[in-house]
């Protein structure tokens, strides 16, 4: 009993030691952060003077600049060095639910089956089709395994198959800033023609001559997709028409066919306004006809049926958007007449049109829904859903005379869903449920439900939880809060098989829907942007408080998430309080909110005018200085965080997170962990391999457990 009792001392000793001794180290690592040099900078507008020292980060050709960020992807792999054996668990952890034999469901356009399939130990998809039938040979149309060999990033973009289905126009990025290369490849020879366009979108449309294509093509600097040109095939690109030319600068344009096949369009947009234009697809050699000018305000999108279009806008004031349709040969507005009215509770997101049938994608009271309307007038009804947090969508139906919609179905505990659905029997099909492989998952596990807090202002504001059954409400609960919260994008509470290795070790994973986004309706957004952008801010600071004081979590284990823009939400929350916050990942985050929009020549800066405001305009300016996280750093204490970028990043440049970075730890007055990962190889959308993404994942996560002290 002796000698056990000593043993048991000697073990307590030792991993006391081996604590304190991991405490040494870490104390060590986090005072050898890179240190950049400080450079005057004065920017000055509107009798007001910014000192921006780190100004000079901006140079991507500066040798200096890459040091630094090699110095701190240094730093971040020496803080979690002691991590790197989780780090690898995790990776195979994640990787181990997804399936790698896997193949998308099959869909049919034009006589041919068109599937996407992964074959085990690759990154990358082959897109293959079958004539006709299922059983019928296959074809590989591309292999982006062999495509991405010389890469270290790749990632193929648009796909157009001719009319004629002999031909594909396809595109490609091998740098990460979305800068599309398109060719064209015979699908029957395999051969590569040599027309090859440099700097598009990666987007094509072919004619119904099959031989004529129209593309959108990026300005080389602001990167914004201003000119829309027709190429006709084996000929020089030099020579290629350009047939419409975005001038305003706040204005991106795009071409497509519509479903029926009937037209070539060609749309141009920005956050409040929108013009469309049109030409047979028969006749791809005519002018462009207007569909309706250009208006402030007024947006509108626009889908082809028989001799009619159909119209989504706002016209008249209908916030929340509603349908219209105008015969094909009148198309001004003076023309259009209404097919749904405008509904106060009810946004209007989207159409599809079939033969027989025309499919609403609704949301009201934040949730989707699916509206089926038959043409003759006979039926109009709902698809059933009966979760209180779930997504469902409108999925990919090519097939106009289909008696059949695809759709798919998932929430924060079940797996996604495609569904086929048939209009005539009212049946539906589950093609495909996606499969979560690794035998420890079940559905009835976990639990999600939907909360509202009331933030500062009285309005409430709904947050979708998901967790492991039988937690308890202590506060003690490790909790990550996620969102966006701009652009009227809208964070759906769909599944993760990811997210799991989170919630099974405890974690409660949350997503704010606040103001900036499209959850409750138009409304939600339009009081989240230009002079309302702080309600943003201040929900999610809200629902925080609201989640500790329910003691679902408390600032000893809570955790906020947001990327782009959901990385400004980050930058200005732990501004104004850092102090509910344990820990912060902020993925390629615009944090340089002023600087960035006083210089148009950074790409996307005009069209965001309409969202943050023009700072040339001093109340602008003066707004958004109020919350920029770069220009409000100051001398306190922060929270632990990762902050992730990527050196060719066309949306958020890398620089912004790098002095970011470099300002927070100049001014921040704790030992918190600051850590900077910059991916040298990719772009906005990180890794471009399937499972090479998972790596930073597993870095992230592990950045949060750490922090729990949960390390296995």
């Amino acid at each position: 009993m002796k000698n056990q009792a000593i043993i048991l001392m000697l073990s307590i000793i030792f991993a006391y030691s081996c604590k304190k001794n991991q405490q040494m180290i870490e104390k060590i690592e986090l005072s050898k952060f890179p240190v950049v040099n400080k450079i005057y900078k004065k920017l000055s507008i509107h009798d007001d003077d910014r000192i921006d020292n780190y100004y000079w980060l901006n140079d991507r050709e500066n040798p200096d600049v890459i040091d630094y960020l090699n110095a701190e992807n240094d730093y971040t792999k020496g803080v979690m060095q002691h991590t790197e054996a989780f780090q690898k668990n995790l990776f195979e952890e994640m990787k181990g639910r997804i399936k790698e034999e896997d193949n998308t469901v099959p869909y049919k356009l034009n006589g041919y089956w068109y599937i996407t399939r992964y074959e085990k130990g690759s990154d990358y998809p082959v897109y293959v089709r079958k004539k006709e039938s299922l059983e019928a040979p296959e074809e590989v149309m591309f292999d982006c395994n062999e495509m991405a060999k010389e890469h270290s990033y790749f990632n193929l973009g648009g796909i157009a198959i001719s009319p004629d289905n002999t031909l594909a126009v396809f595109s490609t990025d091998t740098v990460g800033r979305r800068q599309y290369t398109i060719q064209v490849k015979n699908l029957i020879t395999g051969e590569i023609y040599s027309d090859k366009i440099l700097n598009t979108t990666g987007s094509a449309t072919w004619a119904n001559d099959n031989k004529t294509m129209f593309y959108s093509m990026k300005d080389e600097v602001t990167l914004r997709s201003h000119k829309i040109f027709k190429h006709k095939l084996h000929s020089d690109t030099i020579k290629d028409i350009e047939v419409f030319h975005e001038a305003d600068e706040t204005f991106n344009a795009f071409v497509y066919k519509t479903k029926s096949k009937k037209y070539i369009v060609i749309g141009s947009s920005s956050t409040l306004s929108s013009e469309y234009r049109f030409i047979s697809a028969d006749a791809p050699d005519n002018d462009f006809k207007i569909f309706q000018e250009r208006e402030k305000d007024l947006e509108y999108s626009i889908a082809h049926y028989k001799d009619a279009f159909y119209i989504i806008t706002n016209l008249d004031g209908a916030t929340n958007f509603k349908l219209l349709k105008t015969n094909e040969n009148n198309t001004g507005k003076k023309y259009w007449e209404t097919v749904l009215p405008h509904r106060k509770e009810v946004l209007l997101e989207d159409i599809e049109i079939f033969k027989d049938y025309l499919v609403v994608n609704e949301r009201e009271n934040g949730l989707n829904k699916l509206r089926v309307m038959s043409w003759n007038g006979e039926e109009d009804y709902y698809l059933p859903f009966n979760s209180e947090t779930y997504t469902a969508y409108i999925g990919n139906n090519p097939d106009f005379d289909s008696q059949v919609m695809r759709y798919g179905y998932n929430s924060l505990t079940s797996p996604s869903s495609v569904i086929d659905y048939n209009f005539k029997t009212k049946q539906k099909e589950i093609k495909k449920e996606q499969e979560v492989l690794g035998g420890n998952f079940s559905k009835e596990n976990y639990e999600s439900k939907r909360v509202w807090a009331t933030v500062r202002d009285g309005v409430k504001v709904p947050i979708s939880l998901v967790y492991k059954k039988g937690i308890k409400l202590d506060g003690t609960n490790p909790l990550l809060q996620y969102a966006y919260g701009s652009y009227g994008s809208t964070t759906d509470p769909s599944f993760s098989s990811i997210r799991l290795s989170l919630l099974d070790r405890g974690f409660i994973y949350a997503i704010a829907h606040i103001r900036g986004g499209e959850y409750l309706g138009r409304n939600w957004y339009e009081n989240g942007k230009l002079l309302t952008k702080l309600n943003t801010f201040h929900d999610f600071i809200d629902c925080s408080k609201y989640l500790i004081a329910q003691n679902y979590t408390s600032n000893k284990h809570l955790y906020a998430y947001g990327g782009s823009a959901g990385g400004l939400l980050m930058g200005a929350v732990i501004n104004m309080n850092p102090e509910l916050y344990h820990g912060v990942l902020a993925a390629v985050p615009f944090v340089d909110v002023v600087t960035t929009m006083l210089d148009d020549t950074i790409p996307l800066t005009t069209g965001e005018y309409d969202e943050w405001g023009n700072p040339n305009d001093p109340e602008y300016y003066n707004y958004m200085k109020s919350y920029s996280p770069y220009d409000n750093v100051e001398a306190k204490e922060y929270p632990n965080m990762l902050v992730t970028t990527g050196l060719h990043d066309s949306q958020v440049q890398y620089w912004e997170p790098a002095k970011w970075v470099a300002k927070l730890r100049e001014l921040k007055t704790d030992s918190n962990k600051l850590l900077l990962h910059t991916d040298m190889d990719s772009g906005h959308g990180g890794a471009s391999g399937r499972f090479e993404s998972l790596k930073e994942v597993a870095l992230e996560y592990a950045f949060l457990l750490d922090l729990e002290g949960i390390r296995g």
